[in-house]
C-alpha cells in the first residue's frame, strides 16, 4: 500500500442525535462512535489517523488530533495539515458512521488507481427518486445512475491538498469532498457500499447502527 492516512471528522455535533455532547463520542454498541471507524481502518492497515476533534476532547490512543473547523471541509483542511506531507493517500471519513468495515476501506483503496483523482464508498439508491420545486415535482429522476454517497472517501493526497486550498467560502459549501474534486474537472468513482454503512444522525438511527453491530458479533 501506498504511504496512507485516515483523516476522521469527529468534530460535529449531536443536537439532532438528542445528545449534551458531539455526536462522535456517543456510546454506539458499548464505545464511542469514533472507536469503532478506528478499529476498522487499522483492520484495513492504515494505522496513520488524524482524528479532527471537538474542543475540550483528546484523540484516542494512537492517533493525532486537531481541532476541528468551523463547518466539515475546513475540519478537513486541518487534519491534512497535521499529517505532513509524506504521504501519497488520503481517506477522510465521518466520525458519525460507525458501521464502516475494513472490506470497505480496502475496496476504497483498491479503486484509486493511477488515472483516478478520488475513490468514493455509495450504495445505490433503492427508492424513486423525485425532483421538486417546492412541493410539485418536476421530474422524475434515474435511480439507475443514482447513489447514496457515504465515507470513506480516498483521494490523491495532491488531489485534496489541491482542492482544500480553496477559499474558505468554497468549502462551506461542498457536502463532501468528492465534489470539490469534481468540480476542478478530477475523475471520481463510485465503489459499491453496503446500505448499513449508514450516518448516525437520529435515536433512531443510533438504535439501528447498535442492532448491527449486535448481528456482527
Amino acid at each position: 500500500m501506498s504511504e496512507a492516512v485516515a483523516l476522521i471528522v469527529a468534530a460535529g455535533r449531536g443536537e439532532r442525535l438528542g445528545s449534551d455532547g458531539p455526536k462522535a463520542f456517543v456510546v454506539c454498541g458499548g464505545r464511542p462512535m469514533l472507536d469503532w471507524s478506528i478499529d476498522a481502518f487499522r483492520a484495513a492497515g492504515v494505522t496513520r489517523i488524524v482524528v479532527a476533534l471537538p474542543a475540550g476532547y483528546d484523540a484516542p490512543e494512537g492517533c493525532i488530533g486537531v481541532p476541528g473547523g468551523v463547518q466539515r471541509s475546513h475540519s478537513v483542511r486541518a487534519a491534512l495539515e497535521a499529517a505532513g506531507d509524506s504521504l501519497d493517500v488520503v481517506l477522510v471519513h465521518d466520525a458519525a458512521r460507525p458501521l464502516v468495515t475494513a472490506r470497505i476501506v480496502r475496496d476504497c483503496l483498491a479503486a484509486l488507481t493511477a488515472d483516478v483523482d478520488a475513490a468514493i464508498a455509495a450504495a445505490p439508491v433503492a427508492d424513486t427518486v423525485k425532483e421538486a420545486d417546492g412541493y410539485d415535482v418536476v421530474r422524475t429522476l434515474d435511480r439507475a445512475r443514482l447513489w447514496a454517497v457515504q465515507t470513506p472517501q480516498v483521494f490523491r493526497a495532491e488531489a485534496l491538498r489541491d482542492v482544500l486550498a480553496q477559499d474558505d467560502a468554497i468549502l462551506a459549501a461542498a457536502t463532501d469532498d468528492a465534489s470539490l474534486v469534481e468540480a476542478r474537472g478530477g475523475r471520481v468513482l463510485v465503489v459499491p457500499s453496503p446500505r448499513d454503512n449508514f450516518k448516525v444522525t437520529t435515536p433512531e438511527d443510533l438504535q439501528l447502527a447498535e442492532l448491527v453491530l449486535a448481528s456482527r458479533a
